[in-house]
């Protein structure tokens, strides 16, 4: 992968547009957002412009006269690139580009980007890579012409595959993305081993937005020391740590990749193998950052993303974190009521963690799960050990077999893997 190197800043001008669906205050807070998401990329927004429109122009998403704007602020602020809030169709790139001869990009193009620096493992660089090419494979024409130009280090919107895939022809980049998703199943398959082999534990995903604290909260939770950066999308793989507790049960936390408004779909989907921890976890834990001016606003895109993946249905925690960057603590109380019940913790100073631990703990000892299973008679130590750690509902003998009914904590479930998969029991 090939990555700016920090002293060379890029300068940038962003735009949003006003429109039914989104008001300026809205836009206000997108915006901000959006130059967060550029300062991590490496550039510096020097100017913000805003147009109000009913609806979107084809041609440049603007009106003609606001892109002849646009273009004089381009010159006149030596601009290296112009991002969108929106994102652009592959026309209206290529029209912007025309006009203002400098590179055109918009908000997936930037998250992208930001994915690309961050990628560390083989499957986050593939994962990350994927997407890319799904993006820009309808804009090879204009990666052409800016490759062209390139004289070392690449700028935003180049990192990743770098030159040798985006300067072949479609149909390599399209066999090139056939591989990488060959490549993500096998991955896939390889992380549903590991999945497997944690199914007897009681596993813990922490979800939220992104630089929300959840890798500072899982170190507090873990005694462990998981890169910690306060930038967005500091972590892009799924990390592992086992909770340490005086009690028996083996309680697992998994950090999973934040999430941000308007994510790229192609990003999502090219995660799905990584997102998929988040399903077969036993407790959620939903991060959020409290002294966000709007946090409300990051938990309705994670309860949406929760929705998307099917999570409703399993327990969840919510949990404020950086309680200790709020000065005024009649807030906390007001927070504390209105969601009730919630944790409000601070990650970073260790305030508050040992009664989430706690909670996290009861939570294991809490959660049940029934099922069924058959036994050898002959099997009597192995069917004595059932009755200390199940709750029998029900019993019935068939054959040389005895048929239970039992109930038993989640915190217990290593038990029922270890007597399901002998040889002399059938769940």
């Amino acid at each position: 992968m090939l990555f700016l190197r920090e002293t060379d800043r890029e300068k940038a001008i962003i735009v949003g547009v006003i429109h039914s669906q989104q008001g300026r205050e809205l836009l206000v807070e997108y915006l901000d957002e959006l130059e967060l998401l550029l300062d991590t990329a490496g550039a510096d927004v020097v100017r913000r412009m805003v147009q109000e429109r009913k609806s979107f122009d084809s041609a440049y998403l603007v009106g003609k006269g606001f892109a002849m704007q646009i273009k004089e602020a381009v010159e006149s602020e030596d601009a290296d690139m112009v991002v969108f809030d929106d994102d652009l169709t592959p026309a209206q790139v290529r029209n912007f580009e025309q006009l203002c001869k400098t590179k055109i990009m918009d908000r997936s193009g930037i998250i992208l980007d930001i994915f690309a620096r961050r990628a560390r493992t083989r499957e986050a660089k593939t994962q990350v890579e994927l997407a890319q090419l799904q993006y820009f494979l309808p804009r090879l024409t204009r990666m052409w012409t800016h490759l062209s130009r390139q004289s070392g280090g690449a700028g935003i919107g180049l990192r990743g595959p770098g030159e040798k895939q985006l300067e072949v022809d479609r149909r390599i980049v399209r066999k090139r993305i056939t591989t990488l998703r060959r490549e993500l199943e096998k991955i896939s398959r390889q992380r549903e081993i590991r999945r497997s082999r944690r199914k007897d534990l009681f596993n813990v995903a922490l979800l939220g937005y992104t630089n929300v604290g959840k890798s500072t909260l899982m170190n507090a939770l873990t005694q462990s020391d998981i890169f910690v950066e306060d930038r967005l999308f500091a972590t892009l793989d799924s990390t592992v740590r086992q909770m340490p507790h005086s009690g028996q049960e083996n309680i697992l936390l998994i950090d999973t990749v934040g999430f941000v408004r308007k994510l790229p779909h192609h990003l999502v989907a090219s995660f799905k193998s990584t997102l998929e921890e988040t399903r077969d976890a036993d407790l959620l834990i939903h991060v959020v950052d409290a002294s966000h001016p709007y946090f409300r606003d990051q938990m309705k895109v994670i309860r949406n993303v929760m929705r998307d993946l099917k999570l409703d249905d399993i327990p969840s925690l919510l949990v404020f974190n950086k309680i200790d960057k709020i000065e005024n603590k009649e807030f906390l109380g007001e927070l504390k009521r209105e969601f009730e019940p919630c944790f409000l913790v601070s990650a970073q100073r260790q305030i508050f963690i040992d009664q989430l631990k706690e909670e996290v703990i009861n939570q294991a000892r809490a959660q049940s799960i029934k099922a069924r299973v058959k036994i050898s008679l002959s099997e009597q130590k192995k069917l004595s050990s059932v009755y200390e750690w199940a709750k029998i509902l029900q019993k019935k003998y068939e054959g040389g077999f005895v048929i239970l009914d039992i109930e038993f904590p989640v915190a217990n479930k290593r038990w029922y893997y270890q007597l399901i998969e002998s040889p002399d029991s059938v769940a």
